[in-house]
C-alpha cells in the first residue's frame, strides 16, 4: 500500500490491486471542513463515497423530529439512563463547538450525503452504532473508570466552555487530535479502547470493504493515522475483516452482577449480624443509621435535581428498597416519576438540541430535567451506601 500525503487532512492511499482511498479528515465542527469535503469530492469524482456515521445517527441528523418518537420512561426501564445521557452530552458538546463555528455537528457529512445523491454516487455509513459503542466502553470499564466516565458526562453536561478561534483551527489537525486520544489513553485506557482504537478498526474495515476503485472517505481526522495502520494490516495479511468481535455490546458478566449485588448483601449482613449478635436495641440503632443515611443522600440528589416534589418524597421513601436491587434503582424509580409527574411535551423534544447546550436548559427541558433526576438520585443513593458502610462496620466493634 501507498500512502500518499496531500495535507495534513487529506490522504489518498493506493491498495495492493491499484484501487484507491482518499481519506478527508474533518472536525465535524468546521465551517472549512464543509467547504473542503465539498471540493474533494469535485475534484476527485470517487465512485464511491463512506461516511463516518451510522444509521441510527443519520436518521436523527436528517430528521429532527425523530427525538419525538423517544419513550423517556422506557429507556429508564430498560436501563439505559446512562447511555441517554452520554448521547446527549456529547450532542450538547458539538452542538457547543457548531454554534462557535457556525457549522452544525456533522454538517460535512450531511453535506457529503446530498452531493452523493445529486451525483448519483452511491454511498455507505461506515460507523459503528454509537449504542453499541457506548455499551462496549460502559460495560468495559472498572467501577473507578465508569465514575470517571460519569464525572465527564456531567462535566459535559454543565460545562459553559467557549474554545478560541486559534483552538477550534487546531482541531483539524491530526497531530493535535491524536495527542488528545494519547492524553485520553492514559486516563481512561479501557475507554480509548472503544471509543479509537475499536472504531478505527471498524472504519477501516467498513471502508475497505465498500465497493468501488476510488473510494473517498469522510471521516474524523483523529481516526486518520489509526485507518491507515489498519488498512496497511489487512493489506499485509495481519489482520482479517471480521467484525463479529467488535459489532455488539458484550454481555453482562457475572463478575459484575456479583459486584452489584455485593454492597446491598453486605449491608443486609451487616445489619442481620447487628440484630442477632448485639442485640435487639443495637440493631434497631444500625438499621436507623443505614435508613437516614440512604434517605439523606437520595433527597440531596432529588433536591439538587430540583424533582417534583411528590417525587422527591416517593424517591426517599423507596430509597431504601431500590438500592438494595441493582436491577431497579432509585434512579429509574425517580426517572420514571419525574416524566409521569412533568410529562415532556412536543416542544421539549422540539427544543432537546438547543436546551443542551445550556445550564438552565437541562432544568427547563423536561426531558432533559427526567436525565438530570434520575443521574442526582442514582448518584446520591449510590453515595449513601458507600458512606453507610464503614459507619456500620465502626459500630460492630
Amino acid at each position: 500500500m501507498i500512502d500518499e500525503k496531500l495535507s495534513d487532512t487529506f490522504h489518498r492511499l493506493t491498495l495492493s490491486d491499484g484501487k484507491q482511498i482518499l481519506l478527508v479528515g474533518t472536525a465535524h465542527v468546521s465551517k472549512e471542513s464543509v467547504d473542503e469535503v465539498a471540493l474533494a469530492i469535485e475534484a476527485e469524482n470517487p465512485d464511491h463515497i463512506c461516511l463516518e456515521l451510522d444509521d441510527g445517527r443519520m436518521k436523527n441528523k436528517e430528521d429532527q423530529s425523530s427525538w419525538s418518537n423517544m419513550d423517556v420512561k422506557k429507556v429508564l426501564k430498560e436501563n439505559k439512563g446512562f447511555l441517554l445521557l452520554a448521547n446527549m452530552a456529547l450532542a450538547s458538546f458539538q452542538k457547543r463547538m457548531g454554534n462557535q463555528s457556525g457549522s452544525a455537528p456533522g454538517e460535512e457529512i450531511l453535506s457529503a450525503a446530498r452531493l452523493a445523491k445529486e451525483k448519483e454516487i452511491p454511498y455507505s455509513l461506515c460507523d459503528r452504532e454509537i449504542q453499541v459503542t457506548f455499551q462496549r466502553a460502559w460495560r468495559k470499564s472498572n467501577l473507578w473508570n465508569k465514575a470517571k466516565l460519569i464525572a465527564t458526562i456531567i462535566s459535559a453536561v454543565f460545562s459553559n466552555e467557549k474554545i478560541s478561534e486559534e483552538d477550534m483551527a487546531e482541531l483539524k489537525k491530526a497531530d493535535v487530535m491524536q495527542s488528545m486520544m494519547d492524553e485520553m489513553a492514559k486516563e481512561l485506557p479501557s475507554v480509548k479502547a472503544v471509543l479509537i482504537d475499536e472504531r478505527d478498526r471498524y472504519l477501516a474495515t467498513s471502508i475497505y470493504l465498500a465497493p468501488g476503485s476510488k473510494k473517498l472517505a469522510v471521516i474524523g481526522a483523529g481516526h486518520q493515522e489509526g485507518i491507515i495502520r489498519t488498512v496497511q494490516a489487512i493489506e499485509e495479511g495481519k489482520i482479517d475483516t471480521d467484525l463479529s468481535d467488535i459489532s455488539q455490546a458484550p454481555k453482562a458478566g457475572n463478575g459484575g452482577k456479583i459486584l452489584g449485588w455485593s454492597i446491598p448483601v453486605l449491608i443486609v449482613g451487616l445489619l442481620a449480624y447487628g440484630f442477632l449478635n448485639l442485640g435487639q436495641a443495637e440493631g434497631i440503632k444500625m438499621f436507623g443509621y443505614w435508613l437516614a443515611t440512604n434517605m439523606t443522600f437520595t433527597a440531596l440528589g432529588a433536591i439538587l435535581s430540583l424533582a417534583h416534589p411528590l417525587n422527591t418524597l416517593l424517591s426517599i421513601l423507596s430509597a431504601p428498597l431500590t438500592s438494595l436491587h441493582p436491577g431497579i434503582g432509585v434512579g429509574m424509580v425517580s426517572g420514571v416519576l419525574q416524566a409521569t409527574l412533568r410529562k415532556p411535551k412536543v416542544r421539549d423534544f422540539e427544543n432537546l438540541g438547543d436546551d443542551a447546550t445550556t445550564f438552565r436548559g437541562w432544568y427547563r427541558n423536561r426531558v432533559l430535567h427526567t436525565l438530570l433526576v434520575f443521574l442526582f438520585t442514582s448518584l446520591g443513593a449510590s453515595i449513601g451506601n458507600v458512606v453507610i458502610f464503614p459507619i456500620l462496620l465502626s459500630m460492630l466493634g
